[in-house]
């Protein structure tokens, strides 16, 4: 298992560092990384063939937010540059048919694991109108209601497999207000109550202690082969 840590000088560095990740589980060897994306918002596939999607990265670049358009996962999703995660898990894969189930089972099991250590309770789905919705979410009752913490998506190839996601760590009011706009300019539904952190829900507002948590649980009991800073 080969580990990454930090982030690269740019963006569009940062994604060609993740997708090395896949080349890596292609000739044999699991990768992960859990790192601090750089401000942004990353739109998805989806969002792309909307009405609204220029618009949308006009008003995201407008407050701050560079948008991109990411290889994985469903609608759009904000990283505040300091406290949103990133995680990404890549293996080898020999028939891309199968196994795209047990691949999500064993990352959403890595996360509850995690978040368990942190002092966090999480639960399986989402609340109604939840940010870039799936099947493969993790949430957090607080006294505010049930919100979303954790999102999960996963890319296939014929050689490898890349199982990434976000975890909103800190920093709520600031991801609400653009991902209430953004959304509001694609004309995708969003509760904003739906969005959550692990601060608010009483965890660490700290990302460090719960970037090494994440990195822990995904990597489980594999031997490390090497750990690089990218």
């Amino acid at each position: 298992m080969r580990v990454f840590r930090s982030r690269a000088a740019s963006i569009v560095a940062d994604r060609d560092v993740s997708r090395r990740l896949l080349s890596i589980a292609a000739d044999g060897e699991p990768a992960v990384r859990v790192w601090t994306p750089h401000r942004q918002i990353a739109f998805g596939r989806r969002d792309a063939r909307l009405e609204g999607y220029e618009y949308a990265r006009t008003v995201a670049d407008e407050r701050g937010f560079p948008p991109i358009e990411r290889d994985v996962g469903g609608r759009a999703v904000a990283y505040d540059g300091a406290t949103t995660l990133a995680f990404a898990r890549a293996e080898p894969v020999t028939d891309g048919r199968t196994g795209t189930t047990a691949r999500y089972e064993r990352t959403t099991a890595a996360l509850e694991r995690a978040l368990r250590t942190l002092g966090l309770e999480p639960s399986h789905g989402e609340p109604a109108d939840s940010f870039c919705p799936g099947t493969h979410s993790l949430s957090v009752n607080t006294r505010a209601g049930e919100r979303k913490i954790v999102g999960i998506a996963q890319r296939v190839r014929s050689d490898a497999a890349l199982v990434a996601g976000i975890v909103l760590v800190a920093n709520r009011d600031d991801l609400v207000a653009v991902l209430e706009t953004v959304y509001g300019a694609l004309g995708v539904a969003l509760e904003p109550a739906s969005v959550g952190t692990i601060a608010a829900a009483g965890g660490p507002t700290d990302p460090g202690p719960v970037r090494a948590a994440i990195e822990d649980a995904l990597v489980g009991d594999a031997a490390i082969s090497a750990i690089e800073s990218v």
